[in-house]
């Protein structure tokens, strides 16, 4: 069984930066896609960003410039670098696995809450 822990949360003013990280149990070669996703009270969990086995990456159109998704593959880890962070950034974070089959995991969560 696959296990996901993030990390990095926490309160922090608009304007200011956080750093997620998330600790595979396996190695993160075994995915195909791992990204970061996020679920704001009352609304749906949405992707923020994703980084593939080749190392593409995606984010979505709010976060860009702002977020950057890296890997450290010694470490089995994929963090998520968040600057110029805004009120509307606030969320529970989770972190995503998928194998590219039918199987996927997901991590507990981590809250970032953004002051104004």
């Amino acid at each position: 069984q696959v296990q996901l822990v993030e990390s990095g949360g926490g309160l922090v003013q608009a304007g200011g930066s956080l750093r997620l990280s998330c600790a595979a149990s396996e190695s993160i070669f075994s995915f195909n896609v791992m990204g970061w996703y996020r679920q704001a009270p009352g609304k749906q969990r949405d992707l923020v960003a994703s980084i593939r086995r080749g190392g593409s990456t995606l984010y979505a159109d709010s976060v860009k410039g702002r977020f950057t998704i890296s890997r450290d593959h010694a470490k089995n880890t994929v963090y998520l670098e968040m600057n110029s962070l805004k009120p509307e950034d606030t969320a529970v974070y989770y972190c995503n696995a998928d194998d590219g089959t039918v199987y996927d995991w997901w991590g507990q969560g981590t809250q970032v809450t953004v002051s104004a």
